[in-house]
């Protein structure tokens, strides 16, 4: 399955000037400069700007409020999204914080039981204390959402795919849950990108993206954003934006810009090579579990053709292994560096029980199938068979 720009797609991909998403990663929201002709939009490296007469300004004030080079990066956002409103954040932690900030005193979230740790973590160490529950659920079961919800739910926080164990949810039906209730459903859509699945066409209320993975897609910058159709809630993301401050600088937020420009022709890469690497590693004597949701296996796979354009750039894996034995192998191979983050053009590995899920309880972290054994690829866009070549010498150097 591969992305597809036919007749029968035009209506999804194509904005009201009929162009495709190609086109529109590179062109919407940066026209050329008007003074200049400049083809790229300037890094406007200002803290404040002049003003007409005391309050009247030019439609910007002061950088932290609005900046020309992010109110492009904003405007680029929302198109890809298929939204009406983007804010961009200095990471996609503050991103996910001001969605929480919305939140009062005593309101409840349902949140997947298999999400990303930092996630995990804000949720549990920080909001917690101030009065916010949360409900950790398997949102692949739609029955055990329904029955999580209280009548304090506000929001339904959900991944898809699941970081780390690749999990789909179905969007649709867990939005339609979530406004049956009077709640929001928020979607983090790192893993898929704008590119490959749009959430908001499927009923979400907010999509989530840390800007720092495939959209940045060069492990250069870190970044976040919300989209939305809602023009109260973003007015209510822009007043925690301005207030709590914790925006992108113009040279990270022209870096997202280069990455977004770049997307399309990145994800084909990266998705022919996670599905090459997905289907050797099924066959393979050592591994015990893949999870790609490209494969028939994939017990998500029927939803995720139906809501995605393919299938993505990630791939887990579980080996029947201590955790010693995979930290090993992990940290044997060459071609695939092992770091944590994700969605850069370098291929990137790493153990999730020891890095990027170490905050969740090892309880929890078991019970929601984080085992030691669980390995988690960032397939880039290198050649697939010195990716293949780099991960069957790890697993000789531990194993045999």
């Amino acid at each position: 399955m591969t992305h597809d720009d036919s007749d029968a797609d035009s209506d999804r991909d194509a904005s009201p000037a009929n162009e495709r998403f190609e086109t529109r990663a590179i062109h919407a929201g940066q026209d050329p400069d008007p003074e200049t002709g400049a083809l790229m939009t300037p890094i406007h490296a200002n803290s404040t700007y002049a003003q007409d007469r005391p309050g009247e300004d030019r439609g910007y004030e002061y950088s932290r409020t609005g900046n020309p080079t992010r109110s492009d990066l904003e405007a680029n956002l929302a198109d890809l999204e298929n939204g009406s409103h983007a804010r961009a954040f200095s990471s996609g932690m503050a991103s996910i914080n001001t969605v929480l900030n919305t939140l009062e005193a005593g309101d409840d979230v349902v949140a997947g039981s298999d999400i990303y740790g930092g996630t995990h973590r804000l949720f549990t160490q920080v909001y917690e204390q101030f009065d916010l529950s949360f409900s950790f659920v398997d949102t692949t079961d739609l029955s055990a959402v329904e029955e999580a919800i209280q009548d304090d739910t506000e929001l339904l926080w959900v991944e898809t795919p699941t970081n780390p164990l690749l999990q789909i949810n179905d969007i649709a039906a867990l939005a339609e849950i979530a406004h049956e209730n009077d709640a929001l459903c928020a979607v983090d859509n790192t893993f898929a990108t704008p590119y490959l699945q749009r959430p908001l066409d499927l009923g979400a209320d907010i999509v989530s993206h840390s800007l720092t993975k495939y959209l940045g897609g060069h492990s250069d910058v870190i970044g976040g954003a919300l989209v939305t159709d809602d023009p109260e809630l973003d007015e209510q993301f822009g007043f925690y934006q301005n207030s709590v401050g914790a925006t992108p600088g113009p040279f990270e937020c022209f870096l997202v810009l280069r990455g977004t420009k770049t997307l399309p022709v990145r994800m084909d890469r990266h998705c022919e090579n996670a599905r090459q690497l997905a289907v050797w590693l099924e066959d393979h004597p050592d591994v015990s579990e893949v999870y790609y949701p490209g494969l028939e296996s994939h017990p998500g796979h029927d939803i995720a053709v139906r809501q995605m354009d393919d299938f993505g750039g990630m791939v887990s894996f579980e080996l029947d292994a201590t955790l010693e034995e995979t930290s090993d192998i992990c940290a044997e191979t060459e071609v695939f560096t092992l770091a944590e983050s994700l969605g850069g053009v370098e291929s990137l590995i790493e153990q999730p029980a020891a890095m990027t899920h170490a905050a969740i309880p090892q309880e929890e972290r078991e019970a929601s199938g984080l085992s030691d054994g669980l390995i988690r690829a960032s397939v880039g866009i290198e050649h697939y068979e010195d990716l293949r070549a780099d991960l069957q010498s790890a697993i000789d150097a531990v194993l045999h």
